[in-house]
């Protein structure tokens, strides 16, 4: 007879047999076990004390099974003896760092140290003593509370041709609720943190509502920097999770289980949504998905709760969870751009100012729809709006303030500076700067400014009223005739020759009258 295991009804039987009276050839007939196997449950049974009218119960057939099985340890061969000697060097083969031997290399180490056992008794004993390719034992996770979680992953479902006419690969972002096993898939050809964001966003108005907590697995468009317990997320998507109220929990790195509601259904997904089908956009594959979702995927009888999760959803968790957005999401972008010479920063294409102190200095930039915001740490450094590509946005007060008016090329206010000093100096910078071309006289208006902060307002107001009366324009040549009156003035001083007149002739007007008082009345 070959070799059966024997399990508790039949040990229950051939006693039961043999209370009733029967013989060992018989119970062996009639029970289907060895007849050498019905003595030693015999023998262990009257060694417990058992009788034909003693009660068979759970206690005493336990006391029958560990006499039965309680057998002598058999003596460790050579081969066994040669492999628990060789253990410690074994074990640190296995678990070397960073790089664990193979099996099949150890076993060539050991022959080729003068071992002569087989590679099948290394690999037993690998396996049984040391644990090597042991299954890990697992505990069932039990699901979360309604309205507590939903898990997220991305899937590869087929190919889509793009606008280009390109044919690219086309994705599913799949968020199934914990509780309800209620799913949501959206097609998409990128998997950026933008398409998160995007997924996330039409997924709580499929469900009408938002759960407590989402777990993603570790895609760079989630997470920075993976960590068991201090996971970096990406800052964009912190910043949603923050304006919607919900807290984002990657799972561990290569740990599929801990998301495994989501894990199982790539594949049905794949199989049951896209294979077969043929789209003409990504907006119509969208609407295949939804529909899809809806009623196909939630109106199934799910494999693990055998309830609808469309129905379970609906009567039960939609209540438990927080109310579904009512506006958009402006998706940012979080970048770095360095403060260069010139105030400005780089930003999507587009200039924008940023204060003296941080030139040359590198910004963190948080970039939205409508506006551009620097940041130095945590501090705001500078806001704007935001502008089109090849224009610039510059905030005057960033400059220092000798350069503000040049940075803005601003004609009005060289003129109205040039009035501050005298009245001809306004006229003087008026006619200068009053042509069609006023942009190619900047450089002069200027210069005349700093003639008035160089050699003193009047000056200038008397050499800009004579320059004036004869049409003289021209900022070098007032420059050349103030630098010739102060070497003069200087020499004259010098020499005691110096006359101050106290008005602007040193003659009476009358001495300029082409007819007298008395003719002229």
């Amino acid at each position: 007879m070959s070799f059966r295991e024997l399990t508790m009804t039949d040990i229950r039987e051939v006693l039961r047999r043999w209370a009733a009276g029967q013989g060992l050839r018989e119970i062996a007939r009639g029970s289907g076990v060895d007849r050498k196997t019905v003595r030693r449950y015999i023998v262990a049974a009257r060694g417990v004390g058992l009788t034909a009218e003693s009660r068979l119960d759970e206690h005493v057939l336990q006391q029958i099974v560990e006499r039965v099985q309680d057998r002598a340890v058999p003596e460790a061969t050579e081969v066994r003896k040669t492999l628990e000697a060789l253990r410690p060097r074994i074990e640190m083969w296995l678990h070397r760092e960073p790089r664990a031997l193979r099996l099949v290399r150890i076993h060539e180490l050991l022959v080729r140290d003068g071992h002569t056992f087989s590679y099948t008794a290394l690999r037993r004993y690998a396996h049984r003593e040391l644990g090597w390719h042991e299954r890990r034992l697992t505990v069932r996770v039990d699901d979360a509370p309604m309205g507590e979680e939903a898990q997220i992953d991305f899937g590869l479902v087929g190919a889509l041709v793009d606008e280009q006419g390109k044919r690219r690969k086309l994705w599913a972002f799949i968020v199934t609720l914990s509780w309800s096993r209620y799913q949501f898939v959206w097609p998409t050809m990128t998997q950026t943190t933008r398409d998160v964001i995007e997924g996330l966003e039409a997924a709580w108005r499929f469900f009408d509502g938002v759960p407590k907590r989402v777990i993603p697995d570790n895609m760079t468009s989630a997470v920075v920097h993976a960590n068991a317990q201090s996971p970096t997320l990406h800052r964009t998507l912190h910043e949603y999770a923050q304006a919607r109220g919900i807290f984002v929990d990657p799972a561990r790195v290569r740990k599929p289980q801990d998301k495994a509601r989501v894990e199982n259904q790539v594949a049905y997904v794949r199989e049951r949504c896209f294979e077969g089908e043929r789209f003409v956009d990504l907006c119509c594959a969208r609407e295949h998905a939804e529909r899809w979702s809806r009623e196909v995927a939630g109106a199934r009888t799910h494999g693990t709760t055998r309830k609808v999760p469309r129905q379970q959803y609906e009567q039960h968790e939609k209540a438990a969870m927080q109310p579904a957005p009512c506006t958009p999401f402006d998706v940012p972008t979080w970048s770095k751009a360095k403060v260069h010479p010139d105030h400005h920063v780089q930003v999507a294409r587009a200039l924008y100012s940023a204060p003296t102190q941080y030139v040359g200095r590198v910004l963190t930039v948080r970039l939205d729809s409508a506006t551009v915001r620097l940041f130095s740490g945590a501090t705001l450094v500078k806001a704007h709006l935001r502008v089109g590509p090849g224009q610039r946005a510059t905030d005057p007060n960033d400059y220092p303030p000798s350069k503000a008016a040049y940075a803005q090329r601003n004609v009005e206010g060289v003129k109205s500076k040039a009035r501050s000093h005298g009245e001809h100096v306004g006229q003087y910078a008026q006619r200068l700067l009053g042509g069609p071309l006023p942009w190619t006289k900047m450089r002069q208006g200027y210069g005349l400014l700093r003639l008035c902060e160089k050699y003193g307002a009047a000056r200038v107001e008397a050499l800009c009223a004579r320059s004036l009366e004869f049409d003289v324009i021209d900022v070098p040549r007032l420059e050349r005739m103030l630098k010739s009156a102060v070497v003069v003035e200087t020499e004259a001083k010098s020499s005691g020759k110096l006359v101050v007149l106290g008005t602007r002739f040193a003659r009476d007007a009358t001495c300029f009258a082409t007819q007298t008082k008395e003719v002229a009345e």
